[in-house]
């Protein structure tokens, strides 16, 4: 690929990509420029692609800068975060990153329910303490397998999620944009009468800006005292006071998070809890699966130029 082709590359991503980025093509790296606006201002006449990841995305702002780009290749499968509306109205494409990192994500999310039910971050914790020698065995936890859990969001990842549940002989239900006709789950049509039915809400659909904060004050109660929330899809979906409130409350029993609303940056009132697991945004967090993830981007791009269909794309 021609070196002339300039990038702009919005934030850091997986070294090995990044330096197989730049070796592929002039790079241009915003997170370091002190000011962003002269920058983007120098660079306007040449960048014609953008690398960006679920988090950063890239703004109808941003792009607007960038009169020049026609590509948008995310490192990751979330596309939240980058305006499809406006990219359609410009004619610029986007790829992403899915399916690569399906079975990290679904294998994180089952792992995150048992660690919740087993409470194996604040057992460990008590190990770790002596409290064993000193205090004796740790409080018994609550059984997983034969649960009834409930999957908000059943597409690839949703589905993987319960593939995995059906080996912990769980009971499993679902909430969706529509009923599936490929599956025999129990469907319902509102996320509040999903949490209502389940012992384990987890979260794994796509989310959109207006589904911000719609896990709250009812959807938790709704869950009620025994029931356990895990989130591997947005930090968006939850609204993070309610659900600082309904674990100090017993309202719900735990929480295993993934993500959250303002990363890096989690609730000091969560971090000192000792029903909440709590990990930072690693559900495809493995050499593999980012290897994975990292060629997917650049096969994206690479097939942009020349004059090929993405690999995968969104728009």
């Amino acid at each position: 690929m021609s070196e002339d082709v300039s990038i702009l590359l919005v934030n850091p991503i997986y070294a090995p990509t990044q330096q197989a980025l730049e070796t592929q093509y002039q790079v241009h790296r915003l997170w370091e420029a002190e000011d962003k606006n002269e920058f983007l201002a120098s660079v306007a006449d040449r960048v014609t692609g953008v690398v960006t990841d679920g988090g950063s995305g890239a703004s109808a702002e941003l792009l607007a800068r960038l009169p020049r780009v026609k590509v948008v290749s995310v490192f990751g499968v979330g596309v939240d975060s980058v305006d499809l509306d406006y990219c359609k109205a410009k004619g610029v494409r986007v790829g992403n990153t899915p399916d690569v990192l399906t079975d990290d994500v679904a294998d994180l999310a089952v792992a995150l329910a048992l660690a919740s039910y087993r409470r194996l971050a604040s057992t460990q914790d008590y190990l770790r303490a002596g409290r064993w020698v000193s205090e004796g065995p740790a409080a018994l936890t609550t059984k997983f397998s034969g649960s009834m859990v409930g999957i908000f969001g059943l597409g690839r990842i949703g589905m993987a999620i319960a593939k995995r549940l059906e080996g912990f002989d769980c009971q499993i239900s679902y909430c969706n944009r529509s009923k599936r006709t490929d599956v025999d789950y129990h469907y319902f049509p509102t996320v509040d009468a999903l949490a209502e039915a389940v012992d384990c809400l987890i979260l794994a659909v796509a989310p959109t800006p207006s589904m911000s904060g719609m896990i709250g004050s009812d959807v938790l109660r709704a869950l009620g005292p025994d029931g356990h929330l895990v989130n591997i899809s947005r930090g968006l979906l939850i609204d993070e006071a309610a659900l600082v409130k309904a674990l100090q409350e017993q309202q719900i029993a735990g929480a295993g998070l993934d993500v959250y609303v303002a990363e890096p940056n989690v609730p000091p009132e969560l971090m000192a809890m000792d029903n909440v697991v709590l990990q930072p945004h690693v559900a495809s967090g493995t050499v593999a699966t980012r290897t994975a993830m990292g060629q997917l981007m650049l096969d994206n791009l690479s097939n942009y130029f020349a004059g090929k269909e993405l690999a995968a794309f969104v728009a």
